[in-house]
């Protein structure tokens, strides 16, 4: 398949390293600003040694990027909410063009999920989004695969900076405050890691699950979802809780009456007391019992080998 990627940051410019091992070819990647292209594919190591010594991907306009000719569009910006611009233009313009579009931008299926559908189905193109979700962990598929109707509900673990901080705490006894500056420190979290510490990262990836439940129908949002972050949870909360041999996790649940995302208490060691960055999905079905599908939540390559799963299966 020819990859036109939309967005270079670690997991636009981790499809463009990967695509040629699955298979793809990619003929054009874009940043904000800028955008190069190839005829035939864009020479991977040019851009991204001009990304790494100039900021920028290319030296043409960022638009030059959907004149490509293009099978599937990937769509890598960073996450907005709301009107879920740019990424919802981008996604609408492929697939008014009748090309694919696979998400790793939670935006468009998190805020947009009935508009993007309905796109889709006046469209000879089809849109996937397994990389919005739990990063390498196969959550979309596998309720797509036992079917979203068999399926009662889904929660976990959805956010690897959180997780990291919960766990140091745990671990360590140290303060919210101190450990997060330690995950900044390490890179594990943001400058400004409201989106990962308040809920809101692991409420968007539940609002898809809940989506994908229901078929839009009820159409979730961010604004129907209960979140309540990790930003007030004393040191002395989690030493109660290891004295009953529990912990602490920010958990969020999806299922079709409700989307929720807060601290709760779990087993030590039980399955949703996955330490580090490390995610988990639970998925609940009808006939088969509780799944635990655990994994990298996050990262570049991992996130990209989702995408490029996503893009096999449009093959």
């Amino acid at each position: 398949m020819r990859i036109a990627i939309a967005g270079a940051g670690a997991v636009g410019t981790s499809v463009l390293e990967l695509a040629e091992e699955y298979g793809h070819t990619v003929v054009g990647i874009a940043d904000s600003s800028s955008a190069a292209t190839g005829d035939e594919q864009v020479d991977v190591e040019s851009v991204l040694q001009r990304k790494e010594e100039t900021g920028a991907v290319g030296t043409q306009p960022a638009g030059e990027l959907f004149k490509t000719e293009y099978d599937v569009l990937v769509e890598a910006t960073p996450t907005t909410l709301g009107d879920a611009q740019p990424a919802f233009s981008h996604c609408q313009r492929a697939l008014e063009e009748d090309r694919h579009v696979v998400l790793a931008n939670k935006g468009p299926v998190a805020e947009r999920y009935t508009d993007l559908r309905k796109i889709e189905t006046q469209s000879n193109g089809s849109i996937r989004f397994e990389a919005t979700v739990g990063g390498a962990i196969p959550a979309i598929r596998t309720i797509e695969d036992y079917g979203p109707e068999k399926v009662l509900a889904a929660r976990g673990v959805l956010n690897g900076t959180a997780n990291f901080v919960l766990t140091r705490m745990a671990a360590e006894g140290l303060s919210y405050e101190k450990v997060l500056s330690e995950a900044q420190e390490l890179g594990v979290a943001e400058t400004d890691p409201s989106f990962d510490v308040e809920g809101t990262d692991a409420a968007l990836k539940c609002v898809i699950m809940a989506n994908v439940l229901t078929g839009g129908d009820p159409e979730f949002t961010l604004s129907d979802a209960t979140v309540e972050g990790i930003t007030d949870i004393p040191g002395s909360a989690l030493d109660l809780a290891a004295q009953d041999n529990k912990t602490i996790r920010l958990i969020g649940e999806a299922t079709r009456d409700h989307v929720k995302v807060g601290p709760r208490l779990v087993p030590e060691n039980g399955p949703l007391s996955v330490t580090g960055t490390r995610n988990i999905v639970q998925i609940d079905t009808e006939h088969a019992g509780r799944l635990n599908l655990s994994g990298r939540g996050a990262g570049g390559p991992e996130t990209a080998t989702a995408v490029l799963a996503d893009v096999g299966r449009l093959g």
